[in-house]
């Protein structure tokens, strides 16, 4: 005895469309997942008086880190070296390798000459100050001659 099924043509589409997705995504990657990297995640948190950024750098060195800042605009930059193995063949490479670079524009003006940067156990962390006139200040309210803080 025969048992009949019936064609369902949505289905049959989504399997082709699963099947072109996976073609497209291991054509692109080299048949590794994030073989090279392009943008470097950041955290960028403020307060009142300057910005603090951080990046996870791992295995890299000072020297293979570059840090620029121009006409406001924050630019990290380097390269993650690929592993290789000559005496072994790859079974599986998930680990992310080559150049890397990523801007952000600051809001506000940063006292360029103030910036710190410091690399411990692979985080990058930028402290970078914001100017004096951007900062937030106390303006004293004068009452006749006398101040009045509001402290």
């Amino acid at each position: 005895m025969s048992t009949i099924i019936r064609w369902n043509p949505i289905r049959e589409m989504a399997v082709m469309q699963n099947a072109l997705d996976r073609l497209f995504e291991e054509a692109w990657s080299g048949g590794r997942a994030n073989a090279a990297v392009s943008t470097l995640p950041l955290d960028v948190h403020e307060n009142d008086s300057a910005y603090m950024v951080s990046a996870s750098v791992p295995g890299l060195t000072a020297d293979q880190i570059q840090v620029n800042f121009h006409d406001g605009v924050l630019t990290i930059a380097g390269e993650i070296p690929q592993e290789t193995r000559e005496d072994a063949r790859a079974i599986l490479l998930e680990r992310t390798f080559g150049k890397f670079q990523r801007s952000v524009r600051l809001p506000l003006a940063v006292s360029v000459d103030n910036i710190e940067a410091s690399l411990e156990n692979g985080i990058l962390k930028l402290t970078l100050p914001k100017t004096a006139e951007v900062q937030p200040r106390q303006i004293p309210v004068r009452v006749g001659s006398t101040v009045i803080s509001n402290n």
